[in-house]
């Protein structure tokens, strides 16, 4: 959404094209609000507070559960309360939900799209940003694939009505962290389902990263139906003796009160994968976000990355040909050195829960943009665009 709102500050019309099934089902995806993310929604006259829990410190646990505490303000939101603030100012945008993305063919300066629903649609460039398993880039570049980064995300997001009154004190205005060798746990309130933000309506959302051994990964997300995930355990989804073992491991490393928060959460998990940035730029495609390649450390890193990227393409202007720029090839070799630099840094990766989305734009400036040939050796000349774009998870 934060995509659809770049193209068309730039002149593009859109239509989004969604994986998903159903409008942002809940399954936990606590947000900072980001400098960039603020701009966005200022300049959709939404205020960061109108979606936002507001976090007046930090504070570390150690394993006893004794706590350190430093002043942090900030605001924290949740994905499905950013997704509604990003989609309602698109009502005018044609939104297409259930369809994955199947083929892309280039004709002349024309884009065709065809998703696994039929239906077709048709532009002169196509934005991938569909998350870690992005269909745009196996379309693109069918060598480029996704490794398993050797550790996973448990999550948790239940109403705050849940907790006792001692949790509620302890974690309440803050947000919490334990780290330890081989993982790593945060929490924070987070807003209500429908973007509540009044006390006792708030959610309360965690996750925990914890270090799991690549073959043990096919039995931690086969289901309670015998259904083999690839990226996502779903929550009420993992198996009796899964969630007995994740909460004595819970038990034994988690501080007492993040362990009771464990036992209070129906678990879901995601596998955090690694994929290094390479090409951002095909003939008549762009990839940007996780579709690009992840960065380190993931989980702060890569929804900012996702809700700034299109920003440096040019305005359109008035008067002559009918053309968009596409991206030149120096914008991409500039975002993926500094994607690559993000992702040598050390420290803990998060995990998000991925969405997919499809964009299609029209624009009309006027400059004569340079070849783009990472992909395709042709240069591009266009009147539309197509775009796809993920959103963002703590």
């Amino acid at each position: 959404m934060a995509a659809a709102h770049e193209l068309r500050a730039v002149g593009a019309d859109v239509a989004v094209y969604e994986r998903s099934v159903g409008r942002t089902p809940a399954r936990g995806a606590g947000v900072v609000v980001q400098p960039e993310i603020e701009a966005l929604l200022n300049r959709l006259a939404v205020p960061a507070e109108a979606i936002g829990v507001e976090l007046h410190e930090r504070q570390e646990l150690d394993v006893r559960g004794t706590a350190t505490r430093h002043e942090a303000p900030q605001l924290m939101t949740a994905w499905d309360a950013l997704y509604r603030a990003l989609r309602e100012p698109l009502a005018d945008v044609c939104h297409r939900l259930d369809g994955s993305l199947r083929r892309v063919q280039v004709e002349g300066h024309e884009v065709t799209a065809e998703f696994s629903d039929g239906h077709t649609a048709h532009g002169n460039f196509l934005v991938g940003a569909d998350g870690i398993g992005s269909a745009t880039r196996r379309l693109l570049d069918p060598s480029s694939r996704p490794a398993y980064a050797g550790y996973v995300a448990w999550r948790g997001l239940e109403p705050e009505s849940r907790l006792s009154g001692e949790l509620l004190d302890l974690f309440a205005g803050r947000l919490t962290l334990f780290t330890s060798s081989g993982m790593q746990m945060l929490c924070s309130l987070v807003p209500g389902p429908g973007g509540e933000l009044e006390k006792g309506s708030r959610r309360v959302n965690w996750v925990w990263y914890v270090n799991v051994a690549e073959q043990d990964l096919p039995g931690l997300l086969t289901g309670r139906s015998g259904k083999r995930f690839a990226h996502f355990l779903p929550p009420g989804e993992a198996l009796p003796e899964t969630v007995e073992r994740v909460l004595r491991q819970a038990e034994a490393s988690l501080p007492p009160a993040f362990a009771e928060l464990a036992r209070l959460s129906d678990l879901f998990m995601q596998p955090v994968l690694d994929l290094p940035p390479w090409r951002m730029v095909a003939d008549h495609a762009a990839l940007i976000g996780d579709a690009a390649g992840t960065v380190r450390p993931q989980s702060p890193a890569g929804r900012p990355r996702r809700s700034v990227t299109p920003r440096p393409w040019p305005p359109p202007c008035s008067g002559g040909p009918r053309r968009s720029r596409c991206p030149p090839s120096h914008w991409s070799t500039g975002r993926c050195g500094a994607s690559t630099t993000w992702s040598r840094c050390p420290g803990r990766a998060g995990s998000r829960r991925r969405r997919q989305r499809w964009v299609m734009g029209w624009g009309t400036p006027s400059s004569r943009p340079p070849p783009c040939r990472d992909f395709a050796d042709s240069e591009i000349h266009h009147d539309r665009a197509f775009y796809r774009a993920t959103g963002p998870a703590m």
